[in-house]
């Protein structure tokens, strides 16, 4: 508001409105500059969310880096983009961070729990005990805030049928969950008995639920590329890549398919030329952060050549 002018005489009168004047001005001004910080970060973290769906992981989390602010959401991200680049203790701050800040997202527990289970697997075998058990908590948080995150209760699902009892594991927790999952998705739930039935060593079990996952899913590649690789382990090469055939058919340019049926011919130690090929086209793929990683295949192809 400008001032009430008429208190003063002419020449006053004129230089006060100047004054007046001025400080709107710089009142607008400020305003301008605070609307652009505002809108500054969210179009910074649908740029490095872009990047990061393209897999250039370093470059995204550079972006984030000046706009994380308080804001859960570019935490998260900028953690994904650690993970995925193998820095697990970063990934673990900031998803940490993303949790104090929004604790009521089911995500942000799922990915803390990742990152912990990482560091247990990678780290020193003296603490891997405190952050597997870190791990398992935070899977637990992501399923009881959402119980319909699918990748939250997977992960969990695996911990209980890998970890040992003392770390909060076992079959029977796993069985627990299946009723679970399969309120969320049939074709998970069979998917998931037979990872129960291949720990018991019930084979037979385990192949006719993994086709009944299949079949359940006529259009996910992957639950074909599942029953592929069961039949590699046992040694049936040519039943392995009906299977792969099938999802070619579906889905001919999935870059996955190279990547699993390299691991197959792997699996049952055949073809490692062939191997070598397929998996030397995945890291020339379009990839995005659902595919497995390119340092698995690099490992992978090493494997192929000979090598670790």
């Amino acid at each position: 508001m400008l001032f009430p002018v008429r208190m003063f005489p002419n020449g006053i009168e004129t230089r006060v409105m100047l004054e007046a004047s001025k400080e709107m001005m710089k009142m607008l001004l400020v305003a301008a500059f605070a609307s652009v910080a505002l809108w500054a970060g969210p179009a910074e973290i649908a740029r490095a969310a872009d990047l990061y769906h393209r897999t250039q992981y370093e470059e995204a989390y550079r972006i984030l880096q000046p706009v994380l602010g308080n804001d859960p959401a570019a935490h998260s991200l900028a953690g994904k983009c650690k993970f995925m680049l193998d820095d697990f203790k970063k990934a673990a701050d900031l998803f940490e961070k993303a949790v104090q800040l929004n604790g009521q997202l089911s995500d942000h527990y799922h990915w803390l729990g990742k990152a912990y289970g990482r560091r247990a697997e990678s780290g020193n075998p003296l603490i891997a005990p405190h952050y597997a058990t870190r791990a398992r908590q935070m899977f637990e948080k992501a399923v009881e805030l959402d119980p319909k995150n699918g990748e939250a209760i997977g992960d969990l699902f695996e911990y209980y049928m890998e970890a040992p009892g003392f770390l909060g594991g076992g079959l029977a927790k796993a069985q627990a969950l299946l009723e679970q999952i399969k309120a969320n998705d049939q074709a998970e739930f069979y998917y998931a008995t037979a990872q129960l039935a291949q720990k018991r060593k019930e084979f037979n079990k385990a192949e006719q639920h993994l086709k009944r996952a299949a079949e359940l899913a006529p259009r996910q590649i992957g639950r074909l590329l599942d029953v592929a690789k069961f039949l590699a382990r046992q040694g049936r090469l040519i039943e392995s890549e009906s299977f792969i055939s099938k999802a070619e058919k579906l889905d001919p340019n999935n870059p996955k398919l190279l990547y699993d049926k390299a691991q197959t011919y792997l699996i049952a130690k055949k073809n490692l030329p062939m191997a070598t090929k397929l998996l030397e086209q995945y890291l020339k793929a379009d990839l995005n952060p659902d595919m497995p990683s390119r340092a698995d295949a690099e490992k992978l192809l090493r494997q192929a050549r000979g090598g670790a």
